[in-house]
């Protein structure tokens, strides 16, 4: 089932499904209905660019990581299992491909036999930007406008818009919007303007970053995109790309705020993040490390948020149990569409 089927048919998730399915996801998760895990296997960039095709392009990613690699996630909910696996390496962009290609196999949970193949590329990026509203939510006071700014213009930065777009428009009063090139945050300013009604505003530089009370970065960014004294002193930061948080940033958290992970083990065992780097270039494991010093995370039932508690700061590396349940109301849905049908005698609902 590609996305263009499912366009075609009617049967596409709305940013509401997606919202709805990541919703019955957390709950799954937090009680533990939910659970899964997630491999990767990480390719030397040094192979990729002693390919003579591909030599002359490594300029032009001197500060972004290709990202190449291949990954399973893998999970089961209360009443379906699945695989999601993805190829990922951001030259593919060069070939006008996406960077990253999610496939998703969805299993029956008691027979583990294998119910729908989906292409999850697109619904990856927007489970991803369901964080945004959960993170949002939380942090950004009721009543009052604050500005958000979004460090990237990929598929998961337009996620991010199109979800606080639909969960907190009434509490943003504009998103600034920075990539690494300008006439990209342009783009994605002009794509989204008229399905959006926040203000998008394209940046070059950071310097409107302190007037912002969140700050999410979804970038492939070799190197932090941003400095600590960027930022205003509380504000919340959420990290949904790679090494995106400096060091000063993240001690300064640790002193006076909140440091918060959607699953500390994930984070800590993918190792391609902020926090998680922060510990492993010093020997040590945000795993063993976190709950000794508090790291709180989303998929603990506990609340993980506190007004007044100073800066926060969120590191998400995309559960697979979030996947698992789009690819489930995706597959649903097609089957409420085809009602009658021979489809729809196969399908468990």
């Amino acid at each position: 089932m590609t996305r263009s089927d499912l366009a075609t048919r009617g049967c596409a998730l709305t940013t509401k499904d997606v919202h709805e399915a990541a919703a019955r996801a957390w709950a799954e998760i937090r009680s533990g209905a939910a659970r899964g895990g997630k491999a990767v296997l990480s390719l030397p960039e040094d192979e990729f660019w002693s390919v003579p095709d591909f030599t002359a392009f490594k300029p032009d990613f001197a500060q972004e990581r290709l990202g190449w690699k291949l990954s399973s996630l893998y999970s089961v909910s209360s009443t379906h299992g699945g695989v999601k696996i993805i190829g990922a390496n951001a030259f593919n962009r060069s070939l006008g491909l996406p960077r990253s290609t999610s496939t998703f196999i969805l299993l029956d949970k008691f027979t583990l036999r294998p119910i729908a193949i989906l292409d999850e590329t697109a619904l990856s990026a927007d489970r991803t930007g369901t964080y945004a509203s959960l993170v949002a939510e939380a942090c950004l006071a009721r009543g009052t406008a604050s500005c958000v700014y979004l460090v990237g213009a990929g598929p998961v930065a337009q996620s991010v818009i199109r979800s606080l777009a639909f969960s907190c428009a009434d509490r943003i009063e504009q998103i600034f919007v920075r990539a690494r090139r300008l006439e990209n945050a342009r783009a994605l300013a002009i794509a989204l303007s008229g399905e959006v009604k926040i203000p998008l505003v394209p940046v070059d530089d950071n310097r409107t970053m302190r007037c912002c009370s969140l700050v999410v970065t979804a970038s492939n960014a070799r190197e932090p995109v941003f400095a600590d004294e960027d930022l205003a002193q509380e504000a919340t930061t959420l990290h949904l790309g790679g090494n995106e948080a400096p060091e000063d940033y993240l001690k300064r958290v640790f002193r006076t705020g909140l440091m918060v992970c959607d699953d500390l083990q994930t984070v800590s065992r993918r190792n391609s993040q902020s926090i998680a780097l922060h510990f492993s270039s010093r020997g040590l494991s945000l795993e063993t490390i976190g709950p000794l010093i508090g790291i709180r995370e989303l998929a603990n039932p506990a609340p993980w948020y506190e007004d007044n508690a100073g800066p926060t700061c969120v590191t998400c590396v995309g559960l697979p149990m979030l996947d698992l349940f789009v690819a489930q109301a995706s597959f649903d849905k097609y089957c409420r569409a085809h009602a009658g049908s021979e489809v729809a005698r196969t399908c468990p609902i």
